[in-house]
């Protein structure tokens, strides 16, 4: 599975948890049996949903403290599962560009959210990447 379609799955995982309120695990689970054991999460986009589910508080947080004139609660449940995603890449993956963390995340936006997701999901990354010192992102 390439890493796009990995990361697409990931997204996937987050939106089923944010709507679910399961664990990630739980969601994989299910995913998989749904799927008649057919279904197989690729290991990067596992590791990635695990990973933003561990940090989700502090992931919550950088988005909250970068979104202006809305709140978590009005938040699209894909523009927050896709934030949650790439924020956790630009922090805790050094080996994968944050250039294509929000490209990606814009993409998946364009795919599946509402038409102003992905300007929303765009602006709050690039925000974000400044002020970690990204340079132009």
């Amino acid at each position: 599975m390439k890493r796009r379609e990995a990361r697409e799955q990931a997204f996937i995982l987050l939106f089923q948890h944010s709507i679910s309120r399961e664990p990630v695990e739980q969601v994989i689970e299910d995913a998989e049996v749904c799927g008649e054991g057919t279904y197989i999460v690729d290991p990067f986009a596992e590791a990635i949903a695990l990973k933003s589910e561990e940090h989700e508080a502090q992931l919550d947080e950088i988005i909250a403290a970068n979104i202006r004139g809305w709140t978590m609660n009005r938040l699209s449940k894909v523009s927050l599962a896709l934030l949650r995603l790439a924020l956790c890449e630009m922090l805790y993956e050094p080996d994968i560009p944050v250039s294509v963390s929000i490209n990606e995340a814009v993409e998946l936006a364009k795919k599946y959210g509402a038409d102003e997701d992905a300007s929303f999901v765009n602006g709050l990354l690039g925000t974000v990447a400044r002020k970690n010192g990204e340079g132009n992102v």
